[in-house]
């Protein structure tokens, strides 16, 4: 193909191509700039003898009869200089393909809102008597606000050699979009790169089986249009666009937010990015300073470097670099009565050291003796509780050690601050504390009961009876069940209970999941837009445990998935096939991991766990049993 080859060709003297965005089939699709309009365009080339050219020129000027705000229109068409061209307009976002590689199968209500865009925008396409042809997750674009584009009408199925006037494919082609969009894998007629849906016996699987939650009106859509041969035929109005549209949207309800959803999932590759570079600062020509002439009193005159003689003396000598000084910043000082400033600096001089500490004044222990001889201290006679403490005695200025001697005496025979009587003066007996005997009667009668009961719970016990001497140590028949030890019942079969759906089934496939003794597998429910209860689409569902004969049931242990989970237990001895006429055997509200005890020990074959409120998850709610154990 002459001149469109390299990026920066122009074609048509309008068209400068920029990037080659893919290649397959002898044809190029290119993102151009319209140096005309001033814009970015799509452009598909091939070479203008191709046999698809004038099938490519047809369908161009085809699908430019279609004006719907949803379908990236046709902008030119020619066969020129060699190459036959077509140009439509320019998308920003990412194609479904890509959001399902980077993130994942959509939730349902995004998924429905999604595939309704596109089959409202192909039911407009196919009233102006014009067909897509090649409905696949490539030509499904999500713009950066969450708006859908529909690539390539007429035209891609064209440059792919495939038939442009087939109604009934693009109708197919929508369900296989829908189960792409809640699997991940593609169904449709169309050939797309996207990984192919897994069959059986040449019936595609339906969606509920590749991934649970899956709701059943959506479920029931892709089989109807998939497996028309296999499916129930229920939904009468699935044989058009138009009728496909509809259904979506009485499925989505209210769209509000649906676009900000989608657009909250492009991959950051794909989203616009603003490059905010710094300000450059403005460098200014300067001229280098001259160093400094060094001060006769830096260094000796005989240390100085001598200058050479080949040296001009206006440049400083190899020996004598310039010394860099720190900075410095300094703090301003405002005089507000003078209105000025001045700088707080660093002082030049050093600081004085701090003043040497004084030495505290020697004081001695005891008081030297007077000059005549006369004592210090005098004798004291210290009586409590009518004896003679420990300071009686007599003489005069006992010694420290003496019994006599007192360090705090006043002089006139008196203690200072003390209380006790001086020698000779009348002395008064001390009344005891009242009340202290019978507090050490007290502690010694409780010590002796303590030591009584200790020996005789150690007897007992070395008896092997109970610490009270009641027999053994186990505990009665009618105690509580977390009194005693309880041993698992075998669970011989596992079903599911829903009988307020429409269909009385909730995820039989993964009931035996719930206790086949690995709690990495679990069964779960269908994800609800509104949580169980007496306000939900449902009060509850549950599972039904057969124990294979009437065993007696104390608990019910369970490991679940998500946190809080509402479960009820009730106990039968026939088969249930709903829980309005059992009777209530426990409740409780469990994390993780967690048991329900029954009120009492009941003896019964059926066992149901029933649960009335559901874990959040994303895009609704929806409650898992890893691991269910019935204990007896």
């Amino acid at each position: 193909m002459p001149q469109t080859a390299r990026p920066g060709d122009v074609l048509a003297d309008r068209y400068r191509l920029v990037d080659l965005l893919s290649e397959s089939s002898g044809g190029l699709f290119w993102r151009a700039h319209d140096r005309v309009l001033e814009r970015h365009v799509a452009l598909h080339v091939i070479d203008a003898d191709d046999e698809r050219a004038p099938g490519l020129i047809e369908a161009a000027r085809r699908s430019a009869t279609v004006l719907d705000r949803r379908v990236l229109r046709v902008l030119d068409a020619e066969r020129l200089e060699g190459v036959c061209y077509v140009v439509n307009e320019w998308g920003s976002g990412a194609s479904l393909d890509i959001l399902l590689a980077t993130g994942g199968p959509l939730a349902p209500r995004k998924a429905a809102w999604l595939v309704g865009e596109v089959a409202d925008a192909v039911a407009t396409s196919h009233a102006a008597g014009v067909s897509h042809g090649r409905l696949v997750p490539e030509n499904v674009l999500v713009e950066r606000t969450g708006q859908v584009k529909v690539i390539g009408m007429c035209v891609d199925a064209a440059l792919h050699g495939l038939p442009t006037d087939g109604t009934a494919t693009d109708v197919v082609d929508l369900a296989g979009l829908l189960y792409a969009a809640l699997t991940g894998r593609w169904a449709g007629v169309s050939p797309s790169a996207v990984p192919a849906a897994p069959q059986e016996h040449g019936h595609v699987l339906r969606p509920r089986q590749v991934r649970a939650g899956v709701p059943r009106p959506l479920d029931a859509l892709c089989e109807a249009l998939l497996n028309p041969y296999a499916a129930r035929r229920d939904l009468l109005d699935v044989t058009t666009a138009r009728g496909v549209a509809a259904y979506l949207e009485d499925f989505v309800g209210d769209p509000t937010g649906m676009p900000e959803a989608l657009a909250a999932m492009i991959p950051a590759l794909h989203r616009p990015t603003t490059i905010v570079l710094p300000p450059v600062p403005e460098v200014l020509p300067h001229e280098r300073e001259p160093d400094p002439a060094p001060r006769p009193d830096d260094q000796p005159d005989d240390q100085a470097d001598p200058q050479p003689e080949d040296q001009p003396e206006d440049q400083p000598g190899p020996t004598s670099p310039r010394a860099e000084l720190p900075t410095e910043a300094g703090l301003p000082i405002f005089d507000d009565e003078a209105d000025d400033v001045t700088w707080l600096e660093r002082r030049t001089d050093p600081v004085p050291p701090p003043p040497p500490f004084e030495e505290p004044p020697s004081r001695p222990l005891f008081a030297p003796e007077p000059a005549d001889g006369a004592p210090v201290r005098r004798p004291r006679v210290e009586v409590l509780h009518g004896d003679a403490g420990p300071h009686a005695g007599g003489g005069g200025g006992g010694a420290p050690g003496d019994p006599s001697y007192w360090p705090w005496d006043d002089g006139d025979g008196r203690g200072t601050g003390s209380a006790l009587p001086a020698v000779g003066e009348e002395t008064e007996q001390l009344e005891p504390v009242p009340g202290r005997r019978w507090m050490r009667l007290a502690i010694i009668l409780a010590l002796c009961a303590a030591v009584l009961v200790a020996t005789v719970v150690g007897v007992n016990l070395g008896r092997g009876r109970g610490p009270l001497g009641t027999g053994s140590q186990d505990p009665p028949r009618d105690a509580s069940p977390s009194a005693r030890a309880l041993s698992a019942v075998p669970v011989r079969g596992v079903t599911d209970l829903d009988p307020q759906g429409g269909d009385g089934e909730e995820n039989p496939d993964l009931v035996p999941l719930a206790a086949d003794a690995d709690p990495a597998t679990a069964w779960r429910t269908a994800t609800y837009e509104q949580q169980l209860g007496p306000g939900g689409l449902k009060t509850g569902v549950g599972i039904v445990l057969d124990l294979g004969s009437p065993q007696e049931v104390s608990e019910v242990g369970l490991t679940l998935v998500g946190a809080p989970t509402e479960v009820s237990v009730y106990v039968s001895d026939t088969e249930p096939t709903a829980v309005r006429d059992l009777t209530l055997a426990g409740s409780d509200t469990l994390e993780e991991r967690g048991r329900v005890e029954l009120e009492e020990p009941t003896t019964a074959r059926y066992v149901v766990v029933w649960l009335t409120s559901l874990p959040a998850v994303d895009g609704g709610y929806r409650g898992e049993v890893a691991e269910v154990v019935v204990r007896g």
